[in-house]
């Protein structure tokens, strides 16, 4: 299967999906703990990928979804954005009003 279509699937087949370094239990930077920090206090689950362990999909996610940077929290197949987004939309009540509504 493709690249583009393995993320293409992952995207889509997840409701809430997070591209990070590292897993939740064990971050790789401070964007990706600080965004998972903001996403585990919504207090439902979701999926991950360690962009550390997939460089294909470090390498190709950016131009999939015009994104450079990591983390990216996608969700219904949207993407939300980053650390700063995520940390701001937790802050103001978006992200658990999100999130909630994807899991529903």
């Amino acid at each position: 299967m493709d690249i583009m279509e393995s993320i293409k699937e992952q995207v889509e087949g997840n409701d809430i999906i997070l591209y990070m370094k590292g897993s939740p239990n064990a971050p790789q930077c401070g964007f990706s703990q600080r965004t998972v920090q903001s996403l585990m206090a919504c207090g439902q689950r979701f999926a991950y990928v360690d962009v550390l362990s997939n460089p294909e999909i470090r390498a190709n996610l950016p131009q999939y979804g015009n994104w450079p940077t990591f983390p990216q929290l996608w969700v219904k197949g949207e993407l939300i954005g980053g650390c700063d987004i995520v940390t701001e939309m937790y802050e103001s009540g978006e992200l658990k009003t999100l999130i909630d509504e994807a899991v529903a």
